[in-house]
């Protein structure tokens, strides 16, 4: 293959690769002779397909082939291609002759395979999949699927609830149409051992989600071409190449219809009223019937937003009562009194917090928003931040043990992870060969080494391109705020000396405003990165399905940590910050002056970006979550133009709904971390978080719910010993969520200044207080500038003359004074404290952390003595059992040697040794 093939098919999607360089070879293709008769058998079932539509019709929800016997473990969509166009004879000939190989390789394998024409559209198959017992028996033991060997004989522990079962009983799924899964001790099957395990029924043995399961691992490795010593397989690549156009397990009956099929569980139908329906809200979820429904996977997801959505509500409790708290004491607050009070505020003459354009004003125009800051910036926060950080430590622990329960009653705990099979995409691009170093054999790879280093280097910039691209929009956010506040301060003191409203101020309405933007750019990024993200992730052919699904989870998280904080991290730790005092402003890039905080500080402007961008994200999620694939599965029927789902069979009322994308899942838990770090890093200054999470996650359970079971088709069952990557990351969160409460504590809110204030009457007082009290602090926490000092680009336009000083936030020496407009002592002192604070806070927060961590133990003591009595009978029934058989056959062996030695060896010479 020459360099410029090698370039050409680099630069074809894969789509194209398989269309077109797999393609070209169909002519080429050679078929066993062993499987030809299984097209005849193909063939065959679709010119029976007509005969058999009456039935389906009379029976929409069946599960069965046309016999009614065997049950259907997977479906295929194609078109067929007799009924296109002449033109486009020759391409779907080829795709053809692919399909007719790869079911031909199926029913080799053991796969019973049934056509059937759809209803809806004459140009749709339908081919059903049946798994036979002997092939469930044989792939069953290459999975390791943990099945019963014998109940459950080990007592459960109490629940510390049974006294209260009359009340709790309304908050769990009704116990008569869900009933309780019943408790085995399990081995990972083996065929040659059948009879140790607990079967009643075989055609219940295998749930319909471990038929799904090994029915998908077996059309994954089933091959459709071979070229060569080239072997073409899977059902990925086959529907890449649009050779089918859908596959998927089905639902077992309508989510709002009960099927009258015998023997339907109906799992769909008792999901859709016991989970997903509004009705059902305050339902606890039935985690066992979804985890049989729809695999460990989905399960576990479901089980750990359960698990955090209560968690969240005990933080939602201590978080509602500190907003209660600081709203019931805005009005006695003594800085805040002075703030409104005219003879104290009102008497004060701020400095103009722009160049030129903007006016002195006065200190109790911020009155209102005074108020609101003692909402949020009172000694509750304070109490409320630390119980945060212990929360987080409390929620991360109890989940591992939760987690460690699930992963026995799930049947997961020794869950060996298969080697996953190459990825379709990468397998289309290997061109080069290389000498695996594991196994010593020559394999096929898509790059070099070289070729690998150019990749990643390729990902690894453009994701640094796109961070500073948030960087860059971050900036022209703080330059929109500079000049909207200049506009702001300009109209709305158009007046000297008066608001033009009492609760519209410049800093509020600049906030509000950037806010809005700032949600605005932070989606419009997010929507466009997503797509970035994939096209890295896609140009660095990750081998496997895990390395590609890491790869993008770090990519993602990294990026939307950068932008969904970045702004939050900018008000709290750099706004206000850096702006020097009036007569020396700090310009931003030489010509915008930096921000100021508003006199109390930036912290209300924190709590207006965080609930704007949480409630908005909220909003936007649920919104787009329930509508777009309601609007799509309504625009499907309609251009179906069935009038009733009645008439068509099952396999057809599936594919008319949205296949769950290949990452849904992945953007689920996304989601949710990103709430998660809103929670936990930002808490200090918006006690409400929690309880704006709890709220959404009350709706993101049942919406999740609800588009699973009646908007989506069922999703592929895989196993998932654990919620993977995101486990680290939620620790990594919790971790810098105490370091940033602190600092915000210590640096955005005004709370430490006061403590000094209140605390040093007696050592080295500040002000004119003799008590621990707060009167004067706000006089002692301005500083006086005298309006002769402005320099003339700063100096107001049209100012009256009888001002001669103003006063502005921070703590310098007056003029006159031998340094003054340098920082005083009390400055000094309160630095000290805040970083006294941040370091004493810190390392009693993260030794209570550990101490917590260490003292909780990760798996329950009742789950190890479960898991101990599991393996003992594993050893007992399965090991000890070959053992006797091992024995039994050696016996008589056993016999024929001493037989054999009486008859010619004298007695005499027999000599035993015992």
């Amino acid at each position: 293959m020459s360099d410029n093939d090698i370039l050409e098919m680099e630069s074809l999607s894969d789509a194209d690769y398989l269309e077109g360089e797999l393609g070209m070879i169909d002519e080429e293709l050679v078929y066993p002779e062993e499987f030809l008769p299984t097209y005849h058998s193909i063939k065959e079932g679709s010119k029976v397909a007509k005969a058999q539509l009456a039935e389906f019709n009379e029976e929409p929800d069946s599960l069965f082939f046309n016999d009614g016997l065997r049950r259907i473990d997977f479906i295929l969509v194609y078109e067929d291609e007799d009924k296109k166009d002449f033109e486009k004879r020759h391409t779907y000939q080829r795709r053809k002759r692919r399909r007719e190989y790869f079911e031909a390789s199926l029913m080799k394998m053991g796969m019973e395979l049934e056509a059937t024409r759809s209803v809806v559209d004459e140009k749709l198959m339908f081919v059903k999949v049946h798994m036979p017992w002997d092939v469930l028996c044989t792939y069953a033991e290459v999975l390791h699927i943990k099945l019963p060997i014998q109940p459950n004989d080990l007592s459960s522990r109490p629940s510390p609830w049974r006294h209260f079962s009359f009340i709790t009983k309304y908050f769990y799924p009704n116990e008569d149409l869900i009933t309780k899964e019943a408790d085995f001790f399990t081995a990972p099957f083996e065929k040659d051992r059948l009879e140790y395990f607990y079967i009643k029924d075989k055609d219940l043995f295998f749930t319909p989600a471990m038929r799904s399961r090994m029915a998908y691992y077996i059309l994954s490795r089933a091959p459709y071409e071979i070229r060569g010593n080239i072997k073409k397989f899977g059902i990925t690549k086959l529907l890449d190449g649009s050779v089918y156009k859908a596959a998927y397990p089905l639902h077992d009956c309508r989510f709002n219809v009960k099927s009258n099929e015998e023997g339907c569980p109906n799992e769909r139908f008792l999901l859709y009223n016991e989970w997903a329906h509004p009705k059902s809200f305050y339902k606890m979820q039935p985690l066992d019937l979804i985890r049989k429904y729809y695999g460990e996977k989905i399960g576990i997801y479901f089980a750990w937003l359960g698990f955090y959505t209560i968690m969240l509500s005990l933080a939602a409790v201590v978080g509602l009562g500190c907003f209660i708290y600081g709203y019931k004491t805005q009005e006695t607050s003594t800085w805040s009194k002075e703030v409104c009070n005219p003879e104290i505020g009102g008497k004060i003459v701020m400095c103009p917090q722009c160049d030129r354009e903007c006016k002195y004003w006065r200190l109790n125009s911020t009155c209102e928003a005074s108020k609101k800051l003692c909402i949020f910036d009172n000694y509750g926060t304070l109490v409320f931040a630390v119980f945060m950080s212990i929360w987080v430590t409390l929620f991360l622990e109890f989940w591992k043990r939760y987690q460690a329960e699930l992963e026995y009653e799930w049947d997961t705990v020794e869950f060996l992870e298969q080697e996953e099979p190459p990825r379709p995409e990468y397998e289309a691009k290997c061109i080069y060969e290389r000498k695996n170093p594991v196994t010593g054999v020559k394999e096929n790879v898509p790059y070099t080494t070289c070729g690998r280093c150019i990749r990643v280097s390729v990902g690894i910039g453009t994701v640094l391109f796109w961070i500073l691209l948030i960087v860059a929009s971050i900036v022209a956010i703080t330059v929109y705020r500079l000049a909207a506040f200049f506009a702001f301060s300009a109209r709305l003191r158009a007046q000297e000396l008066q608001p033009l409203k009492e609760y519209v101020t410049p800093q509020m309405a600049t906030s509000v405003t950037a806010s809005l933007i700032s949600f605005v750019v932070i989606m419009i990024l997010n929507v466009l990165y997503e797509r970035v993200a994939v096209w890295i992730t896609d140009f660095e052919l990750p081998r496997t399905k895990t390395d590609y699904e890491n790869s993008l989870t770090l990519k993602m998280f990294l990026f939307q940590f950068v932008n969904y904080y970045s702004s939050c991290f900018y008000i709290a730790f750099a706004k206000g910050k850096a702006v020097g005092y009036p007569g020396e402003p700090v310009y931003l890039l030489g010509k915008y002056r930096n921000e100021e905080c508003d006199p109390g500080g930036c912290l209300i402007e924190l709590t207006t970006q965080l609930s704007i961008i949480m409630g908005g994200k909220a909003i936007w999620n649920n919104f787009q979550e329930v509508l777009l694939p309601w609007v799509k599965n309504l625009i499907f029927r309609y251009c179906t133009h069935v009038a009733s789902q009645k008439v068509i069979p099952r396999w057809e009322q599936d594919y008319e709904l949205q296949p769950m994308s290949k990452l849904g899942l992945f953007y689920e838990y996304l989601e949710m971390v990103i709430q998660f770090g809103f929670v936990t890093l930002f808490v200090a200054s918006f006690p409400l978080a929690p309880v704006l999470a709890l709220v959404n996650n009350v709706f993101e359970i049942r919406v999740d719910a609800w588009k699973m079971t009646t908007q989506f088709r069922r999703i592929m069952p895989e196993k998932a010993q654990h919620i993977g990557a995101w486990q680290p990351i939620l620790q990594g969160v919790a971790i810098l969520a105490v370091a940033t409460n602190s600092m915000i504590i210590a640096f955005t809110s005004d709370m430490i200044p006061r403590l000094v204030y209140y605390w040093s009457f007696s050592v080295y007082p500040y002000g004119d207080h003799a008590s621990n009290t707060m009167e004067g602090y706000i006089n002692s926490s301005l500083s006086t500038f005298n309006t002769s000092d402005f320099s003339e680009h700063s100096r107001p336009m049209n100012a009256s003359e009888s001002i001669t000083t103003c006063r502005y936030r921070d703590f310098r020496y007056p003029p006159g004074h031998p340094r003054q407009y340098e920082f005083t002592m009390y400055y000094w002192h309160v630095i000290a404290a805040k970083l006294a604070f941040i370091i004493v806070v810190e390392h009693i927060v993260y030794l209570t952390k550990f101490i917590l961590a260490y003292v909780i133990p990760d798996v329950p003591y009742a789950v190890r003595e479960q898991m101990k009595r599991e393996k003992y009978l594993t050893q007992v029934i399965l090991h000890e059992t070959n053992l006797k058989l091992v024995t039994k056959r050696l016996k008589p062996v056993d016999d024929e040697i001493f037989k054999h030695i009486e008859e010619t060896v004298p007695k005499e010479d027999i000599e035993l040794d015992f």
